[in-house]
């Protein structure tokens, strides 16, 4: 099979995992929605987006074969998506009431916070359409009391509004007890009449604490909120005049000032997707020039290259990604020699490349310009040799560099993710504005192979000890258990599924994904001062 091969087919099995996720609920379960006059959550989004096609979806993946005894949780029962509406950049938080009325899941939460984390982070309005049964009982356990779970979300609500970022809330469907404070503690809500509701206790509640008898409509309904209660702001006959009047809202935003990041005319990069994937290899073991990588992301004519002949397991340098200023730091597979003409292991981050690395994200950070990691590392050198020469002290200095760096940061994981590797080159734990896996991806501690050998070592020796000796058919066929175990929680679909990254994306949606993010990151004006702690020179 060829290299261009391996990558359709790994676009395909990315593209029927989306298929089926579309559908949410199911179709049974969209024919029901539909039927009580509503849209679905992606054509609720769809409608308001000025152009679907410029938009990013977060967390499409988001539940991924989790809560299989429940009947699962397709994209954590909510689609998130950042877009322009009424040319306005905006995040978008929409309940899919197909997957169990939308009742949130533990991902349910973790997802909606990272939604309001991307908002908050570049300063973008936020649009939230509600259509939830609330908190998913079973669980209630893993969502409801912690920091990071339910009440978080509220209390998101109120510092974002202290930070003057705008939250509009359409009530398209019921919203109880809890969940009920999210439309209202925003700046404006709409509700639906005859499908929206909105109240801390549905009708069977009350009769069961107070005994009260009414029904849903007069306890929370359009007519109750918007000319009883005065909750609601605004009464909509039906989901279209809703978004209408979301979309004419937003229309009447003010200017704003934005950051100010670099832009020319953008221009397409050297080499195509069916190009670049004809030399891409189809495993992660295998050598490329990170070089073919870069042509393939950046605008033709546009590299300046940072250190060249020194430290050359990483690459860096100046770029334009879609038109936008960048600095890239990206590992190199190829094999190289280092300045003493020694072979050096292509994807290990080496004492010279990590002290590299180290000052050009400061010099981005002096020059305010976003930072674009490439990921693809199995790790720090190792060994006697470099113990001796400090390659903790020159891997802490590079972890420094992005742990404190303030311009916005990107990262694409083409391969390998392993270990502290992934967090020098802006893993998830960094902060990255927004992180993203190709489908050839693997996000580990360490490699599958070394670290199936490790646990067999472990587990031969508990063996031993039990007075019990294994076969060399048992010793492989545990190896074999081992590895396999270990790979399907390494794969990048199992990390998208619990939001370590935002997405799986296709090689040739990178750009996209790049630039829309640095658009988004320019929204938020306030770069704070870049300084470092203390350094082991």
């Amino acid at each position: 099979m060829s290299f261009y091969s391996y990558h359709q087919n790994q676009k395909e099995q990315l593209q029927k995992k989306l298929e089926q996720v579309f559908l949410g609920g199911g179709k049974k379960s969209i024919e029901n929605h539909k039927s009580k006059g509503k849209w679905t959550a992606r054509e609720r989004i769809n409608f308001l987006l000025d152009d679907p096609n410029n938009s990013i979806e977060i967390g499409t993946l988001a539940g991924d074969g989790m809560y299989e005894e429940y009947g699962g949780c397709p994209s954590g029962g909510v689609v998130v998506m950042i877009g322009k509406v009424s040319g306005v950049l905006s995040v978008i938080v929409a309940n899919d009431a197909t997957v169990k009325a939308g009742a949130w899941f533990p991902i349910t939460g973790k997802k909606n916070l990272r939604a309001q984390e991307i908002s908050i982070e570049n300063r973008l309005p936020i649009i939230y359409l509600v259509d939830s049964a609330g908190v998913f009982l079973p669980l209630q356990a893993e969502i409801f009391p912690d920091k990071e779970h339910f009440g978080r979300i509220f209390r998101n609500n109120a510092v974002m509004s202290a930070m003057g970022i705008p939250q509009i809330a359409a009530i398209m469907g019921p919203c109880v007890a809890g969940g009920a404070y999210l439309p209202i503690m925003s700046d404006e809500a709409l509700i639906v009449d005859g499908t929206g509701s909105v109240f801390l206790a549905g009708s069977y509640l009350v009769k069961s604490a107070i005994g009260e008898n009414i029904d849903n409509e007069t306890l929370g309904g359009a007519t109750t909120h918007c000319e009883i209660s005065g909750v609601t702001d605004y009464k909509m006959k039906n989901d279209e005049e809703a978004l209408y009047k979301i979309k004419s809202l937003m229309s009447k935003f003010g200017y704003k000032p934005t950051a100010g990041f670099n832009r020319s005319e953008s221009k397409l990069p050297k080499l195509s997707t069916e190009k670049f994937l004809e030399i891409f290899p189809d495993s992660r073991t295998k050598p490329y020039s990170t070089y073919d990588l870069i042509d393939y992301v950046i605008d033709e004519g546009s590299w300046d290259e940072y250190k060249e002949g020194y430290g050359k397991t990483l690459v860096t340098g100046y770029a334009r990604i879609d038109g936008w200023a960048v600095g890239i730091v990206a590992n190199q597979r190829a094999v190289v020699k280092n300045k003493k003409g020694e072979m050096q292991f292509g994807g290990v981050i080496y004492s010279d490349s990590a002290d590299k690395a180290a000052r050009f994200i400061m010099n981005c950070n002096q020059k305010r310009i976003p930072l674009v990691f490439l990921q693809d590392v199995t790790g720090f050198m190792v060994g006697s040799r470099s113990e001796h020469g400090g390659i903790i002290k020159d891997g802490a200095k590079m972890v420094n560099a992005v742990a404190n760096s303030v311009v916005p940061k990107f990262t694409i994981v083409v391969g390998n993710s392993y270990g502290a590797g992934n967090y020098a080159m802006c893993g998830k734990a960094y902060d990255p504005r927004l992180i993203f896996a190709w489908p050839t991806a693997q996000i580990a501690v360490m490699g599958g192979s070394q670290a199936a050998n490790t646990l067999l070592q472990i587990q031969t020796a508990a063996q031993k000890k039990a007075g019990k000796e294994l076969s060399k058919e048992e010793e492989q066929k545990l190896l074999n258990e081992i590895i396999q175990k270990y790979e399907n929680t390494t794969n990048p679909y199992y990390a998208a599924a619990r939001l370590w990254v935002d997405d799986v994306i296709l090689p040739e949606n990178t750009r996209k994904h790049i630039s829309l993010g640095i658009e988004m990151a320019n929204q938020n004006p306030n770069i704070p001062e870049f300084k470092l702690g203390v350094i082991q020179t």
